[in-house]
């Protein structure tokens, strides 16, 4: 078994959704990387934001931040489920490495989870 990883994954809901289907897309992603073996640590809910330039003749979207751990293998199935997924306009993945870029991560998490409470 592999050592856990440290992760932030952020993605763009297109800004068309109602309030309780962007919530269901958040709440799917969740769900989607504790199925794969993640583990949450926190969430940044951003919340609605105009985009740097246009995407799908979007220009706003809704922004939302998931601190996580876990296999490196898993991030495919990730990936994969974000690319078929017509409601998720964007994403990225950050992977964190060595002791500095943990901490970092350490302290965003914190800083997220201190949010949301």
């Amino acid at each position: 078994m592999s050592k856990l990883k440290h992760y932030e994954t952020m993605f763009i809901v297109k800004p068309t959704l109602t309030e309780e289907e962007t919530v269901a897309q958040i709440e799917a992603v969740k769900a989607l990387i504790t199925k794969n073996g993640g583990e949450i640590v926190a969430c940044d809910d951003m919340g609605s934001r105009n985009l740097a330039y246009e995407i799908q003749k979007h220009k706003r979207g809704y922004y939302f931040v998931v601190y996580f751990k876990g296999e490196p293998t898993s991030l495919k199935e990730i990936e994969r489920n974000y690319r078929i997924n017509e409601n998720i306009i964007r994403f990225i993945f950050i992977k964190y490495e060595n002791k500095k870029e943990i901490a970092a991560w350490t302290k965003m998490s914190d800083e997220a989870a201190k949010k949301a409470n």
